[in-house]
């Protein structure tokens, strides 16, 4: 008992908590990478219901250091970008309108996490209900999704953007994925209680 409470005492001195806004929330059932506005979602310990990205394991995708035909767990159940990098993406494009959760088919879209895709692997975001998910890597940016925009946003001046113009913009920009750590609904405008992990404090300390 001694031992737990000692090592839970050193966990929290490598790690922060803050808050932050959930703006909104996103689902989708088709090939379409577009995902609907939903005021809330029930989340269970394999994703977002009604998500297509629903499920405890997955094929590869191209890229991934895996045989082919490999069934993994899914870490991808759940997407989120936030609005302040999408406002960069955006503006870097000088696009007429800024980017959404919902264009770039994410499951959540939050305010208050800056640098959201430079979260670590292991951050928690616990909403009001007690649901809670874990951070497990970022989710770069891919051709198809850049080509997709080129040919449904404008520019201010009024042109189609290039069709790499999205890959180079979103670099490091574009979000994250993770599973689902503990079930539970969530709600646009819960306040989301975001506690992040210092990976390589942590790493030096079990080092030591």
């Amino acid at each position: 008992m001694k031992r737990d409470i000692v090592l839970k005492l050193t966990m929290s001195e490598y790690s922060k908590t803050f808050d932050a806004k959930l703006v909104s929330v996103h689902v989708g059932k088709t090939v379409e990478f577009i995902k609907e506005s939903i005021g809330a979602a029930q989340i269970e310990l394999d994703g977002f219901v009604g998500d297509k990205h629903r499920s405890h394991m997955r094929g590869i995708y191209e890229g991934e250091a895996y045989p082919p035909g490999t069934i993994r767990r899914n870490n991808r159940q759940w997407s989120a970008v936030s609005i302040e990098e999408l406002k960069i993406i955006s503006q870097t494009m000088d696009l007429a309108e800024d980017l959404t959760a919902r264009i770039l088919g994410a499951n959540l879209c939050f305010n208050g996490i800056p640098e959201l895709s430079q979260l670590p692997k292991g951050s928690k975001l616990t909403f009001p209900s007690g649901a809670t998910l874990i951070v497990e890597e970022y989710n770069p940016p891919c051709h198809d999704m850049s080509e997709e925009i080129s040919k449904t946003r404008k520019t201010k001046s009024g042109d189609y953007p290039g069709k790499l113009d999205f890959l180079k913009a979103s670099k490091k920009l574009r979000g994250l994925v993770g599973i689902v750590d503990v079930a539970g609904e969530i709600n646009e405008r819960d306040i989301v209680k975001v506690q992040v992990f210092d990976s390589d404090r942590m790493f030096n300390f079990l080092s030591s």
